[in-house]
């Protein structure tokens, strides 16, 4: 069976000191990079905003960050502004092997819709290009670790099990934002899509 690391957004902005720093985001940073040599094949995500992008807080008139709108594919929370392209931010964080990875994805690029997944765009139907690669790659068992679990690793993971890999994510290698109860959402919903939690 060939497996594959899938290491979710693990840059600046999502670490300690950054613009949506995730609690001991940085911690698991060393466990991954012991984590690579497990694996035929390794893929890093990037978060990838241009300044304009619609999910940020600023960009909407006395929108508050972390609060609610309808957008044309559904809720939408509204971020601070991060990972913006080019920036320090959206750098990855300077402990991790990126030299090991064999693709990076990039996500969230358009202007008009946030992206979570490492698979699709927050509509749930504009491919990112990684199911396909992974096919080619003839992979079929995938480990997700990285940040946030509640958002972009779960997201993933529970797109991953749509498309019928083999799902499994490393809890211990990921931290979550945990905003309002989404942590727990977050494991009962990759419970039900039949993800493992390790």
């Amino acid at each position: 069976m060939t497996n594959a690391l899938i290491v979710i957004d693990i840059q600046n902005d999502f670490c300690p000191g950054g613009a949506l720093g995730v609690a001991q985001g940085d911690a698991i940073v060393a466990g991954i990079n012991a984590l690579m040599a497990d694996f035929d094949a390794v893929v890093l995500t990037q978060d990838w905003h241009p300044a304009n992008h619609s999910s940020f807080a600023d960009n909407h008139a006395g929108a508050a960050p972390y609060s609610m709108i309808e957008m044309p594919y559904g809720p939408q929370v509204l971020w601070p502004r991060h990972c913006v392209q080019g920036s320090d931010g959206a750098a990855f964080q300077g402990g991790l092997n990126s030299d090991r990875a064999d693709m990076v994805i990039r996500k969230g690029f358009r202007p008009e819709i946030d992206s979570y997944s490492a698979f699709f765009e927050n509509d749930h139907k504009t491919p990112t290009g990684l199911d396909g690669y992974l096919r080619n790659r003839c992979v079929t068992k995938l480990v997700l670790a990285g940040l946030a679990t509640d958002f972009c690793v779960g997201f993933s993971a529970l797109d991953a099990a749509s498309l019928g890999f083999d799902v499994t994510v490393r809890m211990d290698l990921s931290r979550a934002i945990d905003l309002d109860g989404s942590l727990a959402g977050m494991v009962e919903k990759m419970k039900a899509a039949g993800v493992v939690l390790a």
